[in-house]
């Protein structure tokens, strides 16, 4: 039986938000926020089953009431990293960004996904949400604590992902990460004109890696595959993901290292003479089914990093 490193706490699905890639399709419109004890008893599991690190989300998880409570009994249970994954609009309230630290969180993890207002705000749904969210990652660092981003890669905003480096950089972000859009949800109902190609993203997003390995960053990628990786292999987030149980809206996925693995994401036709074959999980298995398999091309094994 393989040990749980960390717990994924879906905590409700309400948003202040309405991301065109939210891969959490109408769950806010029909699942109500879990009950505390409900989600008590999951950190009490997590914990049995040896968990070390929990991870708040949703939805937006601030906007959960008992939040705060949540973090405190994490912290009574012996998590060591106590993550809030959240849009970051909260955040632009410093005595929420005290509180949450007072509490436990030992890490806030905040989404951007432009580095301009037009940009994120259109993509987000929300006019405004730029303005609250950089406010509140200027909060996290203000108050000493670590912060990680996460952006949603689509076409609307790869060519602006090195001026979003460059943004994050000037924040003082301890870790950002691009991460592909997975086409599920409002994003698959939004696929045909939002996913851009992965061959076409590549420059882009290497690019923007360059500035945060400049400037001393841990830089990530997550669902690009290592053929589109050449040179910046140690980038991709999946060789380091913990293993990790989510507590989803009505069913608990034990292991979804496995799930994403096996069912996920996939492999084409000509993956098996790729260098990196094993350690790589392929695409989210949505994007093959809208684009085909041509633009994955093996990496010899001899020219391997």
């Amino acid at each position: 039986m393989t040990m749980t490193e960390r717990i994924d706490l879906k905590v409700g699905f309400a948003c202040n938000n309405l991301c065109r890639f939210c891969v959490q399709g109408d769950k806010r419109e029909r699942i109500p926020a879990k009950p505390v004890r409900e989600l008590l008893r999951a950190l009490a599991e997590g914990r049995r089953g040896g968990a070390a690190g929990v991870v708040f989300t949703g939805g937006e998880p601030s906007l959960h009431q008992g939040l705060l409570g949540l973090v405190r009994r994490a912290r009574a249970l012996g998590y060591q990293d106590i993550q809030v994954q959240t849009n970051g609009r909260t955040l632009c309230y410093e005595r929420l960004v005290k509180d949450f630290i007072k509490a436990g969180v030992t890490e806030f993890s905040p989404a951007l996904h432009g580095s301009r207002p037009e940009i994120h705000d259109f993509l987000t749904g929300a006019p405004g949400s730029f303005m609250q969210t950089v406010a509140g990652m200027r909060n996290v660092k203000k108050l000493k604590s670590r912060l990680i981003t996460n952006t949603v890669v689509t076409k609307v905003n790869y060519r602006d992902l090195p001026d979003l480096a460059r943004l994050f950089v000037s924040l003082k972000v301890d870790q950002f990460q691009f991460a592909f859009m997975h086409m599920t949800g409002r994003a698959g109902q939004n696929k045909s004109w939002l996913t851009a190609r992965k061959a076409i993203i590549e420059p882009w997003v290497k690019k923007a890696l360059d500035v945060g390995r400049k400037a001393g960053r841990r830089v990530m990628t997550e669902a690009i595959p290592y053929c589109f990786m050449s040179g910046y292999e140690d980038c991709v987030a999946e060789r380091i993901i913990p293993r990790t149980k989510i507590f989803d809206a009505d069913l608990v996925i034990e292991d979804y290292t496995k799930v994403r693995r096996t069912e996920g994401k996939s492999k084409g036709p000509r993956c098996p003479e790729c260098a990196h074959f094993e350690a790589c999980e392929g695409p989210w298995r949505e994007y093959p089914g809208l684009f085909g398999w041509d633009e994955f091309i093996p990496v010899k094994k001899d020219r391997r990093s």
